[in-house]
């Protein structure tokens, strides 16, 4: 249901450093080490004041929008041609523009190649189980897939002390792994004949 628009510049994880701000902006300076954030916070509306939702209603996810809310124009172009913005942060480019309210500020000794994965998937995964599915002190919890994000849900999980994690993936190579992040058991689907659930 969404429209196309393209030319486009992809991408929604990364990290990166500032290098100049709007006129206005004082939540960032050059020089800070930051992560783009595809879910961003206006810090003022309902959602960005309640615990219950990071339903932003200026920056929440929009497929759609190609260019900048100020003014709906897109900061990229190649000879003279429009090139649009995708989900606020394009980070497959060297460099982007963004709105602040799409920038989280980190520790500048954090190494930006390992801390890029901090802005989907970690927090995604983490955040699913830790904020959403809450698993109860000694209880089970399956994680469908152990790929970034149920990695993350598996850390989650653990950090909210379940006593049974079981990693749930068609790949057996992603087993010891995932016990680094609390995984307790693995099932994995092709070695059973009937559903996981069961």
């Amino acid at each position: 249901g969404q429209n196309p628009l393209f030319p486009r510049i992809l991408g929604h994880e990364a990290g990166g450093v500032v290098e100049s701000v709007g006129e206005g902006v004082t939540d960032v300076e050059p020089g800070d080490h930051v992560l783009p954030i595809f879910t961003g916070e206006c810090k003022e509306c309902p959602h960005c004041l309640s615990e219950a939702s990071n339903m932003c209603d200026l920056l929440r996810i929009n497929t759609e929008r190609g260019g900048m809310l100020h003014d709906g124009q897109t900061r990229f172009s190649k000879d003279g041609k429009p090139i649009y913005h995708f989900l606020g942060t394009s980070t497959f480019s060297e460099y982007t523009v963004v709105h602040v309210g799409q920038v989280a500020k980190i520790n500048p000794e954090a190494p930006l190649d390992k801390v890029c994965v901090l802005s989907c998937g970690m927090s995604t995964g983490f955040g699913a189980t830790v904020n959403v599915a809450k698993p109860k002190k000694g209880g089970s919890v399956a994680v469908f897939g152990l790929g970034a994000v149920g990695l993350a849900a598996a850390e989650g999980a653990r950090v909210c002390e379940a006593s049974r994690i079981i990693g749930i993936d068609l790949n057996p190579n992603r087993f010891e792994e995932a016990k680094k992040f609390g995984c307790t058991e693995f099932v994995n689907p092709k070695d059973h004949n009937k559903a996981v659930q069961e």
